[in-house]
């Protein structure tokens, strides 16, 4: 096939979900309920911690700006699906598809260095907690901020101009619901070997080494955890932590048995079902995990109705 001109303003056309016709308005119901739910929810965390002054604490510091990121992150994707899915107009331009896929992984890789930075306040908190106002300073919350805005910018950029630079073939389906990287670089007919390279080392620095450093994290807030007594505040630690752990081992689990790990040709329908999670799923348990049960929060939200 004949490699097409990007400079020509072609379309893909985004499949969606793999869905019959008759349950349409179902899952357009669901999906629209549980993206109304991330925003609401995410925003209600914001507006808490910027009213409340007991809460202008480096852990809802970073949990704001988790909030926002959760709000972004679902706004790439979901708008557009639920848009196709109501108007049943598939197709995306070239541009709007490169710079979906580009926010994608910015606020993907963003996501990721937050979830990082609030496990590594728990671990101060917890097995630190004398030293926990010298560590966590306000200058130290706004490095790693501002440090994890820089670094998903760089990956996202990279990855976006690399995918930028291929030319695509007069097959332009996506079977997807969203301009993922992965089905674009196997929709491409110039060499991905280097875009192939890219995602893992990225990857690793992005993905795979953050959540490695959320298990230790949690492993040594498990053995501090056990050398003391089973008061109810450790009890009460130890159940955030463990919820708060299976959000990230659900979201990082998808991501890297997606983009880290060989897949057969015949698992499409299992690869979306997992995008599912991680984009539309865990950003709105993120505001029931990290703030609706805890007691600051609920005080707050008590004072401000």
């Amino acid at each position: 096939m004949r490699p097409e001109n990007q400079s020509n303003g072609f379309e893909f056309l985004l499949l969606g979900l793999p869905i019959r016709p008759e349950q349409r308005g179902v899952i357009f119901a669901l999906f629209l309920g549980v993206y109304l739910t991330t925003v609401l929810g995410n925003l209600l965390i914001i507006l808490l911690i910027r009213l409340d002054s007991r809460l202008h604490t480096p852990m809802y510091f970073l949990l704001s700006h988790l909030a926002f990121t959760d709000i972004a992150f679902s706004s790439v994707t979901v708008p557009k699906m639920l848009l196709s899915m109501h108007t049943q107009h598939l197709a995306i331009p070239y541009k709007g598809c490169i710079s979906q896929t580009y926010f994608f992984i910015f606020f993907a890789d963003l996501d990721s260095f937050l979830i990082t930075s609030m496990a590594y306040d728990r671990y101060v908190a917890i097995c630190h907690p004398l030293h926990y106002a010298t560590i966590m300073s306000q200058s130290l919350c706004i490095t790693l901020v501002a440090g994890a805005w820089v670094i998903a910018y760089a990956c996202a950029l990279l990855h976006t101009l690399l995918l930028a630079r291929l030319s695509f073939c007069v097959h332009h389906i996506i079977p997807h619901f969203f301009c993922d990287l992965g089905v674009l670089l196997k929709l491409s007919c110039s060499d991905t070997s280097l875009n192939q390279l890219v995602i893992f080392t990225a990857g690793l620095m992005a993905i795979i080494l953050p959540f490695l450093c959320i298990l230790a994290s949690y492993v040594r807030i498990g053995i501090a955890i056990l050398r003391v007594p089973a008061t109810q505040g450790v009890c009460k630690a130890l159940s955030t932590c463990g919820s708060h752990l299976s959000v990230v081992t659900l979201y990082y689990g998808t991501i890297i048995g997606l983009y880290f790990l060989p897949s057969s040709s015949n698992a499409n329908d299992n690869n979306i079902i997992a995008s599912v999670i991680y984009t539309v799923v865990t950003p709105m348990l993120n505001p029931f995990i990290y703030s609706l049960r805890n007691k600051d929060m609920k005080g707050a939200l008590r004072k401000l109705l």
